[in-house]
């Protein structure tokens, strides 16, 4: 690790250097005026997996960091941003300045800075259990954070990080934990990651007979609140309650929570990627390696007949609350709308009434021709044209700009998820 030692107050660092995840700025603050021994020097660090910051000032008297998201654009919107502070005295107030990334790619505009911005920024002293600091205030450019842990070192984030490794250590604790669940690779990524999964069934019933349920997350690597979504739903998945256990006895289960492993692990935002991200890669040649597997494995469940919910997680827009995107209803046929619209009335009916709240919208939005040129590429859409008839296929946005948007509030929707899946199949006729 290296670090800037200064000779001023202020530390401004143009370039950046070479770590995983971004770039990795440190500053130390040198005796103060009087030639007393000054306050520790706060230090920005990024050599973390999922790290991502840039264009990082450091104020060692008004204690304060000014920063904006890191990331390649060529690697997707850079509006992710996580690093670690060093050098803090604990219980005093330190300031994080922050503003919308310059970075852009060929003529295209800046991303709009709302998108790296939320109203409540997280924070860590583990990188564990994740907090939320009070509501930022606008100033001029910046958004404002103000943060007082009684620690010497916090780790801050756009949202609550979830990296590849802490998807693998959950896919293994649960496949170790649970007789039912077994902790699989989907594949490895472009970059030779490995994309982990939990592949879920109980009981003696045969492959054929069962239901099959396939819930993925994260392809685009910024949007770290689905990959707890799908947590949610693989801890309800595996417990106790008699729902359950009826999905397990019933259907095979496969959840993959992070697809884009490569931009997660590296601090890039995955969404525009080049030549396209995952999420309009599903097509007759994928490009990316994640999509490409599961595009196989979904494909061999509509070759069975048996792709009966097909479930892709988001986070949406600044402002928008949860909710589905779906395909037009002049695009598909009968049964399959009113077996979706069945579908999104019992989900909605459970995220809608999650304690705290979570606000979700009972309408769904439409991902059309007018949607983006590669509207057919996109999973859920190209799972619904290839699908069974019977074949449910959405895509669920979980509200990140939001107080409750916490890991406690994205697992709750992922529970709640779970079960409406379990709700709605108890509907259908069982294979037999």
């Amino acid at each position: 690790m290296r670090f800037l030692h200064p000779f001023s107050i202020l530390i401004v660092v143009a370039a950046p250097l070479i770590v995983v995840g971004g770039d990795n700025v440190t500053g130390i603050t040198q005796p103060n005026r009087d030639g007393q021994p000054g306050p520790p020097g706060l230090m920005v660090v990024s050599d973390f997996e999922g790290a991502s910051v840039a264009d990082v000032s450091i104020d060692q008297v008004a204690r304060s960091i000014s920063f904006m998201p890191g990331g390649n654009p060529e690697r997707g919107w850079p509006c992710w941003w996580s690093f670690r502070i060093d050098g803090m005295n604990p219980g005093e107030t330190v300031t994080l300045k922050l503003r919308g990334s310059t970075a852009t790619v060929g003529k295209q505009k800046p991303l709009a800075a709302s998108w790296a911005t939320p109203k409540q920024a997280t924070w860590s002293t583990d990188g564990k259990a994740w907090l939320h600091t009070g509501d930022g205030h606008r100033q001029d450019e910046w958004m404002v954070y103000m943060l007082q842990p009684d620690t010497t070192s916090i780790f801050v984030a756009w949202g609550p990080p979830y990296t590849p490794t802490t998807a693998a250590k959950f896919m293994q604790a649960i496949g170790e934990a649970s007789p039912h669940a077994e902790a699989r690779e989907l594949c490895r990524s472009r970059e030779g990651r490995s994309v982990p999964m939990l592949h879920v069934s109980e009981g003696d019933r045969a492959t054929q007979h069962r239901f099959g349920v396939w819930v993925q997350a994260r392809q685009h690597a910024w949007e770290s609140g689905s990959s707890w979504v799908a947590q949610g739903f693989a801890e309800w998945l595996v417990g106790n309650d008699p729902d359950a256990v009826w999905l397990r006895r019933h259907a095979e289960i496969s959840v993959v929570p992070v697809m884009d492993v490569d931009n997660a692990a590296t601090g890039n935002g995955g969404k525009n990627a080049l030549p396209h991200d995952h999420n309009r890669d599903w097509s007759s040649n994928p490009h990316w390696n994640e999509v490409q597997a599961a595009q196989r494995m979904v494909s061999e469940l509509i070759d069975a007949g048996r792709m009966d919910v097909f479930l892709d997680l988001h986070n949406p827009a600044p402002g928008d609350p949860s909710f589905f995107y779906i395909l037009p209803q002049e695009m598909l046929k009968e049964p399959m709308i009113s077996l979706r619209n069945r579908f999104i009335d019992l989900a909605y009916g459970r995220i809608s009434k999650i304690k705290p709240l979570i606000p979700m919208s009972n309408k769904p939005k439409v991902t059309g021709a007018g949607y983006h040129p590669l509207w057919r590429q996109i999973s859920s859409n190209w799972v619904c044209m290839n699908g069974n008839p019977h074949t449910v296929s959405l895509c669920l946005e979980t509200i990140w700009n939001y107080k409750n948007s916490t890991t406690d509030g994205y697992r709750a929707v992922g529970a709640n998820l779970a079960a409406a899946v379990r709700e709605y199949l108890a509907e259908r006729p069982v294979r037999e």
